[in-house]
């Protein structure tokens, strides 16, 4: 049994005479009596709250940052009415700060027999799966003095996505794409190594196209064009180590890579390229592999939102083992790692002959750009010191990547925003240079 404010505020109220005409046992028995006696009638007489039964629909998966309706039925199959508050209990971080206790509270009234429908909006704040915790409800009297309270378990799952912001990239990334192919009034000469057709031979073209046979056979020089290379296969590498788990902004370091290899497995794919998902630390924790370019993205986006930073120092040499068997035939690999010293220096470049020998490979990396900001600080003793590290920073950031580029690597360090149109700025250079 719950009691309500209303019985407490008539307790209250109920000791005032009997403090001022009958200040003994007798007149404390008398008003107590008679609200219990008044409450238990009103427990009596409200809906059984064990009986109810409770499902769920609604949406399933979300991306961060929107919001999803999950609805919760109740079916009430006893003879009393119904008149009950609600709470349907989600994990924190399945609500904006300051909303969870509008969100997810709820009255309702359910004639005998009858159902009800109620829906909790979410808003998450955090990558993964957010999973239904218990349903509350508290069942009142017709007098509100006192009510029937029980908990029921009624599981839901909503999947919160990546949220892709760099999407809005895509259309630049594209007309870009299409150029490369000659498809536009531009009329861009890829260089890729797969030959096109021939045309007309106009001032300021290489000399090098020029195909001398067809030449031989009409009246005026021909000259080969290309498009790039299709159908090549793009090996997506998330680092899931302790280097991943840095947070750059409001954000780790792992969602702006996840946002950069969206943007790249959806330019590729339209490419006309395969592009498969591997994540890794001290196993796989994820993999994608072989879906189709309608499939790729619905398939990458579920099999990243469960993903988390594992507090482990990456194994560089199971990394490049996985990698040599998910991708036997020559691919470009992209790396989304750190260009941290210590683990670059200590795991990846000694195994890092293996990988450039069979694959083109290139390295992601996020920059902070508190760093880019420390480093330009001037005016106290103080903003001199910080500018100093951050400078030794930079300069042993870019000392590393110089060590990948010795090995063959191309190279991408930018920033949280940054980051995704870069790579596949890099992407779209490498394919236009044949070498994929």
């Amino acid at each position: 049994m719950a009691l309500t404010g209303r019985a407490a505020l008539l307790a209250a109220l109920g000791s005032l005479p009997v403090g001022i005409w009958a200040p003994d046992w007798t007149g404390v028995l008398a008003v107590d009596g008679a609200l219990a006696v008044a409450c238990a009638c009103d427990y009596a007489l409200a809906a059984p709250v064990r009986r109810l039964r409770l499902s769920r629909s609604g949406d399933t998966s979300v991306r961060l940052g929107e919001t999803a309706d999950v609805t919760l039925t109740v079916t009430n199959p006893s003879r009393r009415p119904l008149r009950a508050r609600l709470r349907d209990a989600w994990p924190p971080s399945s609500w904006q700060p300051g909303t969870e206790a509008t969100a997810s509270r709820h009255s309702l009234t359910v004639p005998p027999g009858e159902r009800r429908r109620l829906t909790t909006r979410i808003r998450p704040t955090r990558r993964g799966d957010r999973r239904a915790d218990r349903v509350t409800i508290r069942s009142y009297g017709p007098l509100g003095l006192a009510a029937r309270q029980a908990t029921h378990q009624v599981p839901w799952t909503v999947r919160v996505l990546p949220p892709f912001t760099s999407r809005k990239h895509l259309p630049s990334k594209l007309a870009r794409l299409r150029e490369l192919d000659g498809r536009t009034s531009v009329l861009t000469r890829g260089e890729g190594t797969e030959f096109d057709s021939l045309r007309e031979y106009v001032p300021g073209d290489d000399t090098r196209s020029i195909d001398w046979r067809a030449t031989a056979r009409q009246t005026t020089v021909a000259v080969r064009t290309w498009r790039p290379e299709r159908d090549r296969h793009i090996l997506i590498v998330l680092d899931t180590g302790r280097t991943s788990a840095g947070r750059v902004g409001d954000a780790p370091r792992l969602d702006s890579a996840m946002d950069a290899a969206l943007l790249l497995a959806a330019l590729a794919s339209r490419a006309g390229d395969r592009v498969d998902l591997l994540a890794y630390d001290r196993r796989v924790r994820a993999s994608v592999q072989g879906r189709t370019s309608v499939d790729l993205l619905p398939s990458l986006v579920n099999a990243m939102a469960p993903l988390e930073p594992e507090l482990v120092e990456t194994d560089a040499r199971g990394l490049t083992a996985t990698v040599l068997r998910t991708a036997p035939r020559r691919s470009l690999v992209v790396l989304l790692t750190t260009l941290d010293a210590a683990p670059i220096e200590e795991g990846l470049l000694p195994v890092l002959p293996q990988l450039t020998q069979r694959h083109t490979v290139l390295v992601a990396a996020v920059a902070d750009p508190h760093v880019a900001r420390m480093s330009a600080s001037r005016g106290t003793t103080d903003s001199v010191y910080e500018a100093a590290a951050a400078a030794q920073a930079q300069e042993e950031r870019e000392r590393t990547a110089d060590r990948l580029r010795h090995h063959g690597v191309t190279v991408v360090d930018a920033t949280p925003e940054g980051l995704a149109p870069v790579l596949s700025d890099a992407y779209l250079a490498l394919k236009s240079a044949g070498r994929l």
